[in-house]
């Protein structure tokens, strides 16, 4: 019989150098269009390299004691209507209920 070990931990996040893989596609599509657009440019070090390192400190920085795929999270609620209801559209207008007038002595 042939055993092979598995993680017992099936919930761990992916994770690439301490990032997320959302957060490693971002910063290499940046360096390849950077390497794309720039790629012969005497100054391709600082054009290139600098940005993607930036974004990377960027991101370890700012996603500091976040959830996991916060970014992604957070760019679906930037996208989303401004408006959430729990209806589509409302079943019954109703104006609110008005304070009586109070009588002073």
């Amino acid at each position: 019989m042939k055993v092979t070990p598995v993680s017992k931990c099936l919930d761990k996040k992916l994770q690439m150098f301490g990032f997320e893989m959302p957060d490693l596609l971002a910063i290499f599509l940046l360096l390849s269009i950077l390497n794309l657009v720039f790629g012969g440019h005497p100054y391709k070090m600082f054009f290139v390299w600098i940005p993607p390192l930036v974004l990377a400190a960027t991101l370890r920085i700012g996603k500091r004691n976040k959830p996991d795929n916060f970014l992604v999270h957070w760019l679906k609620f930037q996208m989303s209507p401004g408006v959430y209801s729990a209806f589509s559209t409302p079943t019954q207008i109703e104006s609110p209920p008005k304070r009586k007038a109070e009588v002073s002595l």
